[in-house]
């Protein structure tokens, strides 16, 4: 037994070593050193390790990078060395009166620094994040903490675990007893227009800007929706011990601002490495206007420079302010504002029967693209706009991204101009709006509504839900503008000789659609779920639902019944929780639900989509690969299916994929598995194997 558990502390060392320096590889230096399947199996041998012997988890572990636990609420902490802000410059003119301050101060009280007529400068990008001060000891990450009022932050360690580009462990052999680095969390740009077009499914507000939306989740009291957000983390500034010299061959301690980023760089971190050193002022308004232009091709969010004296001992000689060091200045780009002509006031009706304003108005360019409308998102904010028909207003762009009115020019304005205001009435319907008591959203409560109805439909047809390609929006308003469609069920009802009535319609596109709105009653039961478009209910969330609940039966009985046990579900609240009662409290989703029972829908799961529950791990470790045209099975619901069972499907067929699977006119990635000696299978076989597989071999 002691000599099992010597060999097993042993190798969980090694283990950890060797995970840890692949995340290093792969996030910080974009460089992957080992194939992710054999990540995945050395991860797998370090949880199995572990669970034998929890004694030998540490802090450093990969695997407690997820707490697991949501806290309760975040505690204040003291910052050790103050983390303070920068003051800000707006043109050239201030960024000169900083230099030449600082200038004088060096002259004045320098009595040992040669040459500091011309200090070096360094320039690096502004990130529009949120600074986070993490604290190592012996190498450890120990506490992270956001900046709060400079002096007093909120420990979210547990939630900057989760980063995968913040080391736990330093790459240092011999660290100093702590560690102080300062940086920015961020939410890249294509993360943040992701989890917008998710709330937007799941009429949620949308965030604003990736600043915002990154604050928002560093503040998440469960950190496993802060890890499924994919925040990012740049290094910029470290402080360590004055006695402390790196005994690491390859390490020397930095004297300057730009060797304190290799060095973060070496240790660990991922740094921008967009910086430059600059001789003179001149040289640095250069990169400024550069990256004036060129941050709008970049995939995070950038809203100035920082100029910085390089050298610490000149740093160390010009100190700091109550707010704000001397040494630094932080140039902010112009937020691009453009003048332009209010055309008209659409009122859009969503499918959860939420109206909002929309302003159109002249195309104007804004952060290299084109513009021409901007939502006003509800009633509270057109009515603090003051806006009147005709005006004309003041548009940016919120976060480089989103287009805003942010203002009118009243001295422009008509002296009959009327004042936009919300209708009272729905514009689709004419049914009376409300205004929600707990929100300031004004909703159609009108079921019939032709807007919602057209809403619902996209979300039921769309590539999460049923995934009916043949049905695009015209068709859809075309089918309800005719009265051929009025409710979800309407569509498996449809006759071919509707359908040809319509335009661009021929016989044989018309038998088409019907065949494959009729084969969508197939779906799996998350993918019904989701289709409802209940509110706060994405992909995601459906899924877990369908995991807890078997059927819409169950799930309707719990939410009238026991709906705590709807809240307990890991990753839901109150908020859904509240939505999913008030569906089923509606009689007329009830009636929907039976109304697509009638036509043939299981709203449950079944053999055929889950081919197993109790077996959800047999292809754990298998590496797959897919080919030509399969039976019945779209490319989508076979990778989905070989997920679920724990496998792992690559584009690329290697000596490590473990099975291809092939369909009809398969290419060229056939003839490379039997060369290699991969083993080959059909979509029967791949179906039969989650049947029939009860233990697979593990691959270590």
């Amino acid at each position: 037994m002691n000599s099992n558990f010597n060999q097993h502390f042993e190798r969980i060392k090694e283990l950890r070593a060797l995970l840890n320096k692949a995340n290093y590889s792969y996030y910080v230096l974009d460089s992957p050193e080992i194939d992710d399947a054999v990540y995945d199996q050395l991860y797998r041998e370090l949880i199995e390790i572990e669970n034998i012997h929890p004694s030998l988890i540490t802090d450093d572990s990969p695997s407690q990078r997820l707490g697991g636990i949501p806290s309760k609420g975040f505690k204040n902490v003291e910052h050790n060395i103050p983390l303070l802000s920068l003051d800000n410059a707006f043109n050239v003119n201030e960024v000169e009166a900083w230099y030449g301050r600082i200038s004088k101060l060096i002259s004045s009280e320098n009595k040992n620094i040669k040459k500091v007529d011309d200090p070096e400068l360094i320039c690096e990008l502004k990130i529009d994040g949120n600074a986070i001060s993490l604290r190592y000891e012996n190498g450890i990450l120990t506490r992270a903490a956001t900046r709060g009022d400079g002096k007093t932050g909120e420990d979210i360690t547990t939630n900057i675990r989760t980063i995968s580009t913040i080391p736990l462990r330093l790459l240092l052999e011999n660290p100093p007893s702590w560690v102080e680095i300062r940086g920015e969390a961020f939410m890249p740009n294509n993360i943040f227009n992701k989890l917008n077009i998710e709330r937007k499914n799941t009429d949620q507000p949308l965030f604003a800007n990736p600043r915002n939306s990154c604050a928002g989740t560093l503040r998440q009291l469960d950190p496993k929706i802060v890890a499924s957000r994919k925040l990012d983390f740049f290094a910029y500034s470290l402080y360590f011990p004055e006695n402390w010299e790196p005994t690491d061959s390859n390490f020397k301690k930095p004297i300057s601002q730009s060797e304190s980023l290799e060095f973060l760089k070496n240790i660990g971190f991922k740094v921008n490495t967009t910086y430059e050193t600059k001789k003179t002022l001149n040289e640095a308004n250069k990169y400024y206007k550069y990256w004036e232009v060129k941050k709008d091709f970049l995939a995070y969010a950038t809203d100035g420079i920082v100029v910085k004296i390089d050298k610490f001992e000149i740093q160390n000689l010009l100190g700091a302010t109550n707010k704000a060091p001397r040494w630094a200045i932080a140039v902010k780009y112009p937020a691009e504002e453009k003048a332009t002509k209010l055309r008209k006031i659409i009122f859009q009706v969503g499918r959860s029967g939420a109206v909002t304003p929309v302003a159109e108005f002249e195309s104007i360019e804004l952060a290299g693209t084109s513009v021409n409308r901007a939502t006003l998102h509800n009633a509270k904010r057109l009515a603090s706009l003051d806006l009147h028909y005709e005006d004309t207003i003041i548009v940016r762009k919120a976060g480089e991204i989103i287009p805003e009115v942010i203002r009118v020019i009243k001295e422009f304005r008509k002296v009959d101009a009327k004042l936009v205001q919300l209708p009272q009435n729905c514009p689709e319907c004419n049914s009376k709006l409300i205004l929600e008591s707990n929100e300031a959203i004004t909703k159609c409560i009108n079921y019939r509504c032709p807007a919602k109805l057209k809403g619902l439909l996209r979300h039921w047809v769309s590539k999460g839900s049923m995934n009916i390609d043949g049905l695009g929006e015209k068709i859809i308003n075309q089918l309800v503008n005719e009265g051929y469609v009025k409710s979800i069920a309407d569509l498996y009802k449809l006759e071919i000789d509707s359908l040809l009535e319509l335009e661009r319609f021929g016989e044989k596109s018309a038998n088409n659609l019907l065949i494959e709105i009729n084969e969508s009653k197939n779906k799996n039961w998350h993918k019904q779920l989701y289709g409802l478009g209940i509110p706060h209910i994405g992909e995601a969330n459906a899924k877990s639902l369908s995991n807890n609940f078997n059927s819409i039966e169950e799930l309707n009985a719990i939410a009238k019944e026991s709906p705590e046990n709807i809240s307990n579900i890991y990753g839901f609240g109150n908020e859904m929780k509240d939505a999913i009662v008030k569906w089923f409290d509606d009689s007329n989703n009830q009636t929907l639900i039976k109304e697509l029972k009638a036509i043939g829908f299981s709203l449950k799961e079944s053999l055929d989509s889950n081919y197993n529950s109790n077996q959800s791990n047999v292809f754990d470790g298998k590496s797959f690969v897919l080919t030509g045209t399969l039976d019945s099975l779209t490319r989508d619901e076979a990778k989905e299916l070989i997920e679920s069972a724990g496998g792992k499907v690559s584009s690329s067929i290697s000596k490590k994929t473990d099975f291809l699977v092939s369909g009809e006119k398969a290419g060229s990635k056939l003839n490379k598995a039997q060369e290699l000696g991969v083993k080959i299978i059909n979509e029967n076989e791949l179906k039969l194997s989650l049947i029939h597989i009860s233990e697979p071999t593990r691959p270590y």
